[in-house]
């Protein structure tokens, strides 16, 4: 096991307790396990990165020039760094209105109340203050609660319930998830459509088990010695993510760390490590970070949609081609990869290849 790890057994080494640190104003009152390496901190003023920005409303009216441009558009950004943004998403702006104001009701909870969903060691759902219970150095500046979404079911509002006592909270949250999970199904549309594979991928995600992930990172006065979240490639398929308009997302490109700022009403999508491998690497998973700053706080909403964790990812024979374009990844399923990100390695810029090379038993920890 890494290094990193605290232990298999769940051990605070430090607390992470947003409503005192937010106001330290001296680097020497950071517990040191919130402070990066050089390589990794934010050092200043970024470009804004290109994405298009796709009308999902045009593509899904089955108008042919919108479905020639979006598809277009889409593959250009997929194979170059796997990020675009979408608008006319059909997802209303009071439904997320609603989100975000549940968001902040749970994140002003005072710690104790928050930690009734504690996150156990080795899983993924709950609430975790930073990592405190998982890793021992550059400990992410941020808090999160995930809350496990399968379709056509009510996992979301059985779990808050349960937790919580509130059917209110648990309602606005498994509606928003359903929702994310049907968004999540056109865009797998959309993505099927620009790789020439039509309906492939929205039938293969059909029954997802995906996460709905909220995230708080609170201020820092000392930012450029902290992260929000550290550079890394997602694991799981696609990030269907819906920002405040704080800006904090950045996506490294070319050695170069570009901005992907708030856009209003829209939704940014991006590759992960398992589409990537599922497209047999024609789109990219691409790493990327948050940075905090010293003067609001930032949150944002998840949405990472992934499939069965038994079903075994493999390219649709279109995409592969034994001479031009023979296979890159073996085939795997994502609840080994999942489980390899929970239990044994810290996901970040190659999570794929150490899980591979894991795998094969060429690398432990």
């Amino acid at each position: 096991m890494s290094v990193d790890f605290v232990s298999n057994v769940p051990v605070e080494s430090v607390v992470f307790d947003a409503s005192v640190l937010q106001h330290e104003t001296n680097i020497s009152n950071i517990p040191k396990e919130f402070i990066w390496p050089d390589d990794d901190k934010f050092s200043g003023e970024a470009r804004e990165l290109p994405v298009p920005i796709i009308d999902m409303g045009g593509f899904l009216s089955g108008d042919p020039v919108a479905v020639m441009e979006a598809c277009k558009q889409v593959r250009e950004a997929c194979e170059k760094h796997g990020f675009f943004v979408i608008i006319n998403h059909g997802i209303d702006d009071k439904q997320v209105d609603a989100v975000h104001m549940h968001l902040k009701r749970f994140f002003e909870m005072p710690l104790s109340e928050k930690k009734k969903a504690r996150r156990e060691f080795g899983d993924y759902i709950g609430y975790a203050s930073s990592f405190t219970e998982r890793f021992t150095t550059r400990l992410p500046w941020k808090e999160t609660f995930s809350l496990h979404h399968v379709a056509e079911s009510n996992s979301v509002e059985e779990y808050l319930v349960n937790v919580f006592g509130d059917k209110e909270f648990g309602r606005v949250f498994q509606e928003f998830s359903n929702s994310m999970g049907s968004l999540g199904l056109e865009i797998m549309e959309l993505l099927g459509e620009s790789l020439g594979v039509g309906s492939y991928f929205k039938k293969f995600y059909e029954n997802h088990d995906s996460v709905l992930r909220l995230n708080y990172y609170p201020k820092c006065q000392t930012p450029q010695h902290t992260i929000g979240t550290g550079p890394h490639a997602d694991p799981i398929s696609i990030t269907i993510l819906h920002q405040d308009d704080v800006s904090g997302l950045q996506v490294l490109m070319d050695d170069e760390w570009f901005n992907v700022s708030p856009y209003p009403g829209s939704f940014v999508i991006n590759v992960g490590d398992t589409f990537m491998a599922l497209t047999n690497g024609r789109y990219k998973s691409v790493v990327h970070r948050a940075v905090v700053n010293n003067e609001k706080p930032r949150v944002s909403l998840a949405y990472f949609m992934n499939p069965q964790p038994d079903k075994i990812l493999r390219p649709p024979s279109e995409l592969v081609d034994e001479e031009k374009n023979p296979r890159n990844y073996p085939d795997f399923s994502w609840g080994a990869l999942h489980e390899f990100t929970q239990k044994e390695h810290r996901v970040g810029t190659d999570t794929l290849d150490w899980f591979f090379e894991w795998k094969k038993g060429l690398k432990t920890y």
